[in-house]
């Protein structure tokens, strides 16, 4: 599944497909007990699962730094763990491009919203895979099992949102901007 012969700086441990193996039983650990906002209350894992569906299925992604990556990124910015915990347990490699890709939650959502898009433009190309399979992922699920109290408008708002945040990755991966596309094109969908 995964290939990288790359090395952290830091820890010297090279990511291997064992690595995304402890990463997924971490993240799963982190995320016990958290819902989606669905109105089944999915296991929030299942989000991270399917980012790392998206870039190996859709993207052909094998490199297993991105997808460990992938399915920690939502750790530091909502279950507490931290840049350093990562770094101990997964490398700076991974721990850095999930730090890319966490929204600083000192700032109101609004301001995290605005920072994504300016500085998603300047993330790395790993961190940019991660972030546009993550916004795949979030608009299939507002179109197939959208958050509950989530107005048209809202749906709408996020899909430009999100339309915003891409503009800054066009060029990293074509096949997987062109899904994206293809999902941004169900907007009208949104009621």
């Amino acid at each position: 599944m995964c290939s990288s012969d790359l090395e952290t700086d830091m820890t010297r441990r090279t990511v291997t497909v064992g690595t995304f193996a402890q990463a997924v039983a971490f993240a799963t650990e982190a995320h016990r007990g958290m819902t989606r906002k669905d109105k089944e209350a999915s296991p929030y894992i299942n989000h991270p699962l399917a980012v790392v569906a998206i870039l190996v299925e859709e993207g052909g992604i094998a490199d297993c730094a991105t997808l460990c990556a992938a399915i920690l990124h939502d750790t530091i910015e909502d279950t507490g763990t931290t840049h350093g915990e990562l770094v101990e347990r997964f490398g700076r490699e991974v721990a850095d491009i999930v730090r890319e890709v966490s929204d600083d939650k000192r700032f109101d959502k609004q301001v995290r919203k605005d920072l994504q898009i300016a500085h998603t433009a300047y993330a790395s190309p790993r961190a940019k895979l991660v972030k546009l399979a993550d916004k795949i992922a979030n608009m299939r699920d507002i179109l197939d099992r959208p958050p509950v109290g989530w107005s048209g408008d809202r749906k709408r708002e996020y899909f430009d949102w999100a339309s915003r945040v891409v503009l800054g990755i066009r060029g990293t991966h074509p096949n997987l901007e062109s899904i994206f596309d293809s999902v941004h094109r169900r907007r009208a969908e949104l009621t």
